[in-house]
């Protein structure tokens, strides 16, 4: 098939939803030659920021000259970016023939009753297969739901696994306690391995450190109280971590900073491992690292941010954001979320703040929560509330409403983002 026939295959198979378990997946790739065992993975998995520590470490990966895969969702802009090597998209030419191969694959598992994989294990299979051809030094993965049970979690070359934050969701699938998820979450370790960690709550941390006990793991968790001279900034934040001294990053989010200490503590312990990484290629990675969607700064006066908040953690370091970079300033927010995350939380901790908000709905995806029913949410918390028809009529009223000193936040689920930039973009031009 071509690429085109191959991204109508890939959309038809997401209509099955996700399914948690390794048996599908086992069988896909056993038919595929098991291209994951011959490649070396940095494992990441934990609630939020793990697509921001992933970033840093590949793009310093990079930098340092090892061909480094990256496989992220959701991603914003092209289905392409989630798999990458050396940031540079999967070709359609690449993409097409793996995907013809992963199809045949799944013809024969249908017709032998051997099971039938969803989207993202068929996504999966296929970052697999181009990292192999590709001949990636090192592919840094980040899991989709969860860990123990998720599709990434076939692979068995682990060098380094890293646990961003812990924090409650996805509970119907994870768990309804942090001592669950974070059980899920730490599935991923292997044997013998490396563990780099976020400073995590008691739960979370007790958990971790079992799991690491049991599979003789050595563990390396961030200590937030050794980062000091900290300058927070929307374009540029500098700060010191043990003995990093003035480390800068262009991602902006309070959460960043703590997200760069993980990635650092991830560089200490691959160069324990015997990967040559120079404090000026870290720096430079850093430095250099992008991470579309959170808390993304898209233009000046007034300021236009996009940020990812679509869980109770994530919602609180966005407050936190906001009260760091916007005191005192207009807030006007444009917010869309799926029904199955908890929006309730997430708007009690952000709505307060906005001096308007308009809710929309995400569009073509069967979990996003009707607009009118998001604000019908929203207004008891925040009576200054309107639903939009589309996230191109929300983003003009807002622009018409915002003064220069201002700022609109877009934010809620990753889904819609892309094209809330598009929409600011296209403002732009028609008023430059």
């Amino acid at each position: 098939m071509n690429y085109a026939e191959a991204r109508v295959y890939l959309d038809e198979v997401s209509k099955y939803g996700s399914v948690l378990g390794l048996e599908n997946m086992r069988e896909l790739l056993d038919r595929l030659g098991n291209p994951q065992d011959d490649l070396k993975f940095i494992h990441i998995s934990g609630t939020n920021g793990k697509g921001s520590v992933l970033a840093y470490l590949s793009t310093i990966l990079s930098g340092a000259g090892y061909r480094t895969g990256r496989y992220i969702s959701p991603t914003l802009f092209s289905y392409r970016e989630r798999i990458q090597v050396d940031e540079q998209k999967i070709e359609k030419e690449s993409l097409a023939r793996h995907v013809t191969a992963i199809a045949k694959a799944i013809d024969e598992m249908k017709a032998e009753n051997a099971g039938n994989p969803t989207a993202f294990e068929v996504e999966t299979a296929l970052a697999f297969l181009y990292f192999k051809e590709k001949d990636c030094d090192i592919v840094v993965l980040e899991t989709g739901l969860g860990g123990a049970l998720d599709a990434t979690n076939i692979i068995k070359t682990t060098v380094m696994e890293v646990i961003a934050p812990i924090s409650m969701d996805h509970m119907e699938f994870l768990g309804d306690t942090l001592e669950k998820i974070a059980m899920q979450k730490a599935g991923i370790i292997k044997p013998h391995t490396s563990v780099v960690s976020a400073s995590q709550e008691a739960d979370a941390k007790k958990v971790l450190a079992n799991v690491c006990k049991e599979n003789r793991c050595s563990m390396y968790m961030v200590d937030p109280t050794q980062i000091t001279d900290v300058i927070y900034d929307v374009d540029e934040q500098q700060f010191s971590y043990k003995n990093w001294k003035d480390i800068k990053i262009t991602l902006a989010g309070s959460y960043q900073i703590l997200n760069a200490a993980l990635a650092l503590e991830g560089v200490e312990e691959l160069r324990r491992l015997g990967y040559h990484l120079t404090d000026e290629q870290v720096r430079k990675g850093l430095y250099r690292a992008v991470w579309r969607g959170r808390f993304t700064l898209l233009s000046k006066n007034p300021a236009v941010i996009i940020d990812g908040a679509h869980n109770p953690g994530a919602a609180k370091e966005l407050k936190h954001s906001l009260d760091l970079y916007f005191k005192g300033k207009n807030l006007y927010y444009i917010f869309g979320v799926f029904q199955d995350k908890d929006y309730q939380e997430v708007i009690r901790l952000t709505a307060p703040m906005a001096k308007h908000i308009i809710t929309v709905q995400t569009p073509g995806n069967p979990r996003a929560l009707p607009a009118n029913e998001l604000k019908e949410a929203v207004r008891l918390v925040n009576p200054s509330v309107e639903a939009a028809q589309s996230i191109q009529e929300a983003v003009k009223k807002s622009l018409q409403m915002a003064k220069k000193e201002d700022a609109i936040i877009i934010f809620g689920s990753l889904s819609f983002l892309g094209e809330a930039e598009k929409a600011v973009k296209g403002e732009e031009k028609n008023h430059g």
